[in-house]
């Protein structure tokens, strides 16, 4: 198969699909490899390493996306880029298509077959989501405290305090690969924390490995509440796969926080689960309402690429060989987890959650 590795053009994304190391990869099952030139320069590697490896370095997206069979991605094709999709192509990237409608439809009306990493499922596991929200959980508490700095507005307390203050208090909302990471690097910088999860089995499991100064409680509308205006860091990591985030913090919740508090939104890519979010950029990651400092960038592993692109294109490879191998129609018969990452095909919608988020017609 002709495979194509477009540079990410989304504002501020330096992570590229596959590795030079992936390419070699690829080239050896018998594909043919077509990166951008300059795609993995955000990640360190120049044209040459891929070229070493076998890739055909092409100088434009348009000679890429012209000639790919398939076209492999971190982030979702922006508005720049729907030109150059075709009937047929394969396309497989993150996609986040429940808090997109623009591109839902754009994928049905061009006949794109969409796979999307984040709602490919191996037994109850997101795999291809995994690597990169274990980034992005860990970056979050990072971010947090950074921005609970006063030179960026916020109440000036060190996470970890110091002999005789206070710690920061830090709330994470989901129980999952990113609220464990996010647990896990605010308890390091000494933050107290309270990580909240519906699962209760998940519960007892983050309990017996999180630090001590780590408080798992049930969540709920009321022990949200009650805790949230103590809190100084809250980092929404909540997931429900394919769907939109459902919103934890609502709008009238913020007047219950302290003022120079900072919210961060690990869900932003599924709507947010703050309603006041809305999506930001890493030069311009913040804004403020009602006193609270929000963090939302959408692509917050972009942010260290090259540790990013090495676990994601690690995660994807192996998915990415066989999608090539086999084609569309014989991975959906042969390999049943295929199905779960396919959201268009053939102009047709086939992930449920999308479809009841735009309100679109799923095939079954």
């Amino acid at each position: 198969m002709i495979i194509g590795v477009p540079k990410e053009i989304k504002t501020d994304e330096f992570r590229v699909a596959v590795t030079p190391a992936g390419v070699r990869e690829l080239v050896q099952a018998g594909n043919r490899v077509i990166v951008q030139s300059g795609a993995g320069e955000g990640s360190g590697f120049h044209d040459t390493v891929y070229s070493d490896a076998g890739a055909v370095i092409s100088l434009n997206a348009a000679d890429v996306f012209g000639e790919a069979e398939m076209i492999v991605k971190v982030k979702e094709p922006i508005a720049a880029e729907y030109d150059l999709l075709r009937k047929g192509q394969i396309l497989f990237t993150y996609l986040h298509l429940a808090a997109d409608k623009g591109l839902t439809e754009v994928l049905m009306q061009k006949e794109v077959t969409a796979f999307s990493y984040e709602t490919l499922s191996v037994e109850g596991r997101l795999p291809l989501l995994e690597p990169m929200s274990e980034v992005a959980g860990k970056i979050a508490s990072l971010m947090g405290t950074v921005h609970l700095g006063r030179y960026h507005g916020g109440l000036g307390l060190l996470a970890g305090g110091a002999v005789g203050t206070e710690r920061a208090r830090v709330m994470i909302l989901g129980g999952g690969v990113a609220g464990k990471a996010a647990a896990e690097v605010a308890a390091g910088l000494g933050a107290e924390v309270t990580i909240f999860d519906i699962n209760v089995e998940r519960l007892h499991y983050l309990k017996d490995i999180l630090p001590p100064h780590v408080t798992t409680m049930y969540s709920t509308h009321e022990t949200i509440s009650q805790i949230l205006p103590q809190c100084d860091i809250v980092v929404g990591t909540v997931l429900i796969p394919g769907a939109k985030a459902p919103k934890l913090i609502t709008r009238e919740m913020l007047g219950i926080m302290k003022p120079g508090s900072v919210l961060v939104d690990v869900s932003i890519d599924q709507g947010g689960c703050f309603e006041s979010s809305r999506p930001t950029t890493h030069t311009e990651p913040t804004f403020v309402e009602e006193g609270i400092i929000h963090y939302c960038v959408a692509n917050m592993p972009g942010a260290y690429p090259r540790t990013s692109t090495f676990a994601l294109s690690n995660a994807t490879l192996p998915y990415v060989k066989i999608l090539a191998k086999e084609g569309t129609d014989e991975v959906l018969k042969q390999f049943p987890v295929f199905k779960s990452a396919l959201n268009t095909y053939e102009g047709k919608l086939y992930n449920a959650p999308v479809g009841a988020a735009h309100g679109i017609e799923v095939q079954v």
